[in-house]
């Protein structure tokens, strides 16, 4: 199954591999879990023109919601011709319907090679060793809810890399409360913490990459507000929260 996936997540191995060996004198027994911070970073930093083309997208549906609206209203009885008008005006807006989805999507063979990487035993047929290394006292292929226990010193560690993923995907949802260009819907607020509760079940390096990709997605929309923040609006940083 997703065998299509075996090259890509052989040669992410050798480069977190080889990122840990350079780190290894600076950072000591940490190299393993700083390479694959480093190598999340690097592939974020890649992916990034297309996560900005979803934000632009989601804007322009946000901005067309109330068109959707009155066509909604305006053609309810008589779905064909709603599909219709709401075709040319998806048209007529450049793919702004799906233009916020097309993005995420070319994204997600990305994320599934690191995905895979951090969750697989063996990679190529051989063990992985990536996930052989620790994280202070903890082994990057151990589980909160196995191994020492979630009441362990091991545990402890699990549950620092929780509270970051935490604080990461506040910053997430509370840009999607806040009034500006592509602000997001009651789903996209409550949706990032669910990375919190996949991370209890998924080893200890794939947290790591979540935690890494949650805070990047984070730096990125606080970016994007930037830049599309009408001249005048109050930042940010300085509304009440």
């Amino acid at each position: 199954m997703l065998a299509f996936l075996n090259a890509p997540v052989a040669v992410a191995y050798h480069v977190v591999f080889a990122l840990s060996v350079f780190f290894a004198p600076l950072t000591g027994g940490l190299a393993t879990a700083v390479a694959i911070i480093v190598f999340t970073l690097a592939v974020r930093l890649l992916l990034s023109p297309l996560s900005f083309a979803a934000l632009r997208g989601q804007a322009r549906i946000t901005a067309l919601q109330p068109r959707i609206a009155e066509l909604q209203a305006r053609y309810s009885g008589q779905p064909e011709r709603l599909q219709r008008e709401l075709t040319a005006l998806s048209a007529a807006e450049g793919g702004g319907l799906l233009a916020g989805f097309l993005p995420l999507l070319l994204q997600l063979p990305f994320f599934s090679v690191i995905y895979r990487l951090l969750e697989s035993g063996t990679v190529a047929g051989r063990s992985n060793v990536l996930l052989a290394k620790r994280l202070l006292v903890a082994p990057l292929g151990s589980h909160w809810l196995t191994g020492a226990g979630p009441a362990s010193a091991q545990g402890l560690v699990f549950l620092g890399v929780f509270a970051l993923i935490a604080a990461a995907c506040f910053a997430v949802a509370r840009m999607a409360r806040l009034p500006a260009p592509a602000a997001g819907t009651g789903l996209s607020r409550t949706l990032p913490y669910l990375t919190v509760v996949f991370a209890a079940f998924v080893p200890l390096a794939a947290g790591l990459y979540l935690l890494t990709s949650t805070a990047w997605t984070a730096a990125e929309r606080a970016i994007w507000r930037r830049r599309t923040r009408p001249a005048g609006q109050v930042p940010a940083a300085a509304m009440p929260g």
